[in-house]
């Protein structure tokens, strides 16, 4: 299953974004021998639109332009349901393994996602009520991915 991110706004150069490129490298590395393969990850420009609701409106339309047909969809958004990393592991795997296609994961922009985008999604998923910066979030995510293939494939990296 072929897994993209797709990011509204920017990660700029900087310690976030080489420990982000760092994990996303070795998830690359290692999800083909668990079927999971990274597609990369496409940034989307923040709307400059002058409402909030246009705002995310226009965002929404980018990203759904960017997903590919039949493709899952997860959301992160402080709303959404708190998973454990194996919990992670195991919805991703499920979606393997019913012969899902690909996977895009889905971090918004400073309002968040839009409402139409969010019914359409298969899970929208929090890393903890608070919000978080989109560097670190994108950080904490490529840490996930590669997480997930480690849990999936057995290696010691993750510990219960």
């Amino acid at each position: 299953m072929h897994i993209a991110i797709c990011a509204v706004g920017r990660m700029k150069a900087g310690p976030e974004r080489d420990l982000a490129d760092r994990y996303l490298e070795r998830f690359a590395r290692s999800g083909p021998a668990v079927g999971l393969e990274f597609s990369g990850v496409s940034e989307i420009v923040e709307s400059r639109a002058k409402s909030t609701d246009e705002r995310r409106r226009e965002e929404s339309r980018r990203i759904a332009q960017m997903r590919p047909e039949g493709a899952a969809l997860f959301l992160l958004d402080e709303r959404g349901r708190n998973l454990t990393s194996r919990q992670l592991s195991e919805v991703i795997a499920d979606l393997r393994d019913q012969g899902r296609r690909s996977l895009t994961i889905v971090i918004g922009g400073p309002d968040g996602h839009d409402a139409e985008l969010r019914q359409a999604a298969d899970r929208t998923i929090a890393f903890g009520a608070q919000t978080w910066p989109h560097q670190i979030v994108r950080l904490m995510l490529a840490e996930q991915l590669y997480r997930t293939s480690t849990i999936l494939s057995g290696h010691p990296y993750h510990r219960d």
